[in-house]
């Protein structure tokens, strides 16, 4: 596989489960979250959407860069949700699959959301985490994305079945798409008004 995309809410063991995938398959780990530190130039008129922007095109050279270098199953995660409906956009022609982690337990990713602010410190967000997890799940599935329900799994069970499922699938590399209606999706940009 070129690329290995996993998308969902906070707290549901997306990056648990790609550190475990990318050591698995022995390839690249690219979180957004890597950018380095950038200040934001005076002036700018939407604070929110240049540093998502700026972020994402990192991410997208630095996923480039590695498989130009010849490097394969590259594990990417932790975008906007939003440019989750680019992907088959960018990558069509490519072999890759968008795992989207949902859970049909809301209550579980508010434990787990909890247990990490306790234990790790970060973000916070309970109520949005439950609507973050019901727009997404309720979202249909694009191309080449499969739906992985991780309710009442551990993370051993999640990333079996995700080992499962990837080596398994056949991704699409030509078919008709076009870019899904962004209000299907949310971002962390409020001027974006898709929180």
């Amino acid at each position: 596989m070129d690329y290995i995309f996993i998308i969902g809410p906070s707290a549901v063991g997306k990056t648990t489960l790609a550190k475990e995938l990318y050591q698995h398959y022995c390839g690249v780990y690219i979180e957004q979250n890597q950018v380095p530190e950038f200040c934001i130039p005076e002036g700018t008129e939407d604070v929110g959407v240049f540093e998502e922007t700026l972020c994402w095109e990192n991410t997208l050279a630095q996923i480039r860069y590695f498989h130009d270098r010849g490097f394969r199953n590259i594990v990417a995660l932790d975008f906007d949700d939003i440019r989750t409906r680019e992907l088959p956009l960018i990558f069509k022609g490519s072999e890759f699959i968008t795992l989207k982690l949902v859970s049909g337990d809301p209550e579980q990713i508010r434990r787990q959301m909890t247990h990490r602010h306790n234990n790790e410190g970060g973000l916070f967000l309970p109520d949005y985490v439950e609507r973050a997890n019901a727009v997404i799940k309720a979202r249909k599935l694009l191309p080449n994305e499969v739906q992985i329900d991780v309710a009442g799994k551990t993370k051993e069970e999640v990333l079996a079945e995700a080992i499962r499922v990837i080596d398994s699938f056949s991704p699409a590399k030509d078919y008709e798409y076009e870019l899904d209606d962004e209000h299907h999706y949310l971002s962390w940009v409020r001027s974006r008004k898709l929180v």
